[in-house]
């Protein structure tokens, strides 16, 4: 049984109704997430959620899992535009990467209320408009068949000894968070300097990037705030106010009054606020040179096209129907302001960005596919 090797690998008392706890085994500069207290983490529900992750057999039609749009390889983004559900509906906006969402304050790209990981997994596996998994239509269908599977009936009822019916909505939900909770990049080259100790992890040209990316000319660390992150929308365990960072970068400004596309207005959709129309959470700069196309809806194709926009000021759309300059977006945040850069700077900036990249994450086996 699972519980078994894991008390013997993790040395700790195990009862039969008592799964062995996650230890978390963080690395120096990294505190402990939030973890909900009627979710507590243990090594069976993580691999449970891990087994649940990379299963297609939670779709309607048996052909899309959670990592159909979430690669590992590409920091659990998945390198389009916008996903395609389970049924072949459009899916609004870009796949955000996954690393370290542990720390995240908020959830989604616009949704201010949606602040815990048990939330988020419910809108992929049974929001229907769009539809992307399409749990909901089949549920009973779809546990049933997972509960006749031996693997999944004996590791369902590892991770929750305590439920009578452990194979269900709320297992499923709660054990994918759990997975997802347990997703730390923590192996980057910046990482390995700022926190590891070690001097010659960050080149020469990456420390100046970062000097540049902390300046006030810049202003890149106000909204990407040095984290484990690197986002102000940023939470740890103990820590009473929660920043929600939701921010107007200047990507649309359509017909010059502020507009952006009808299907993806921000934030606005949820406050009503005439202020909050173009206002997206601000997203994590983790392993960022391997998650292209950028932006919530996937509109800028390269990390260089996302530095000459910010250098800009705003984006310029200059013909067509979202046509517009969103430099002069009257919503816009005042940190986006624009700026020049030496092609030195630029190689210093993109050498900085580039050292966010943890490739031990990107191929560590226990976010592999069981």
């Amino acid at each position: 049984m699972i519980r078994a090797a894991v008390c013997a690998v993790a040395l700790t008392a195990c009862t039969a109704d008592a799964p062995a706890p996650y230890l978390w085994n963080l690395p120096p500069g990294f505190v402990e997430p939030v973890v909900p207290p009627d979710n507590p983490m243990s090594v069976a529900k993580v691999e449970l959620g891990r087994r649940l992750f990379f299963e297609p057999r939670l779709s309607i039609n048996g052909t899309t899992a959670c990592a159909t749009c979430h690669d590992q390889r590409l920091g659990f983004a998945d390198g389009k535009v916008v996903p395609t559900g389970a049924t072949g509906d459009r899916v609004a906006r870009n796949s955000p990467q996954l690393q370290n969402v542990a720390y995240a304050s908020t959830y989604t790209w616009t949704n201010p209320v949606l602040t815990s990981l048990e939330a988020q997994v419910v809108v992929p596996l049974y929001g229907d408009a769009p539809l992307e998994m399409g749990l909901g239509r089949d549920e009973a269908g779809i546990m049933a068949r997972l509960s006749a599977d031996p693997v999944y009936a004996d590791a369902f009822a590892e991770a929750f000894p305590d439920d009578d019916q452990p194979v269900g909505r709320a297992g499923v939900i709660r054990a994918l968070a759990s997975f997802v909770r347990s997703m730390i990049s923590a192996d980057a080259p910046y990482d390995r300097f700022a926190y590891g100790g070690d001097p010659d992890a960050l080149s020469p040209a990456a420390q100046r990037g970062f000097d540049l990316f902390t300046s006030e000319r810049l202003e890149c660390y106000h909204c990407h705030a040095v984290n484990a992150n690197f986002t102000a929308a940023f939470r740890v365990a103990g820590q009473a106010q929660v920043a929600l960072a939701f921010e107007n970068d200047g990507l649309y400004n359509v017909g010059g009054t502020g507009a952006y596309p009808a299907d993806n207005r921000g934030l606005i959709e949820f406050t009503q606020r005439p202020e909050d129309e173009g206002r997206f959470r601000v997203p994590s700069l983790r392993n960022v040179a391997i998650t292209a196309p950028y932006m919530h809806d996937g509109s800028v194709a390269t990390l260089d096209d996302v530095i000459d926009m910010y250098a800009r000021g705003g984006r310029l759309i200059e013909s067509g129907p979202l046509a517009g300059d969103g430099r002069a977006n009257p919503n816009k945040s005042v940190f986006v302001r624009g700026f020049t850069l030496t092609a030195e700077e630029r190689a210093d900036l993109r050498a900085f960005l580039d050292s966010l990249t943890d490739p031990t994450f990107l191929a560590a086996p226990q976010f592999a596919a069981p």
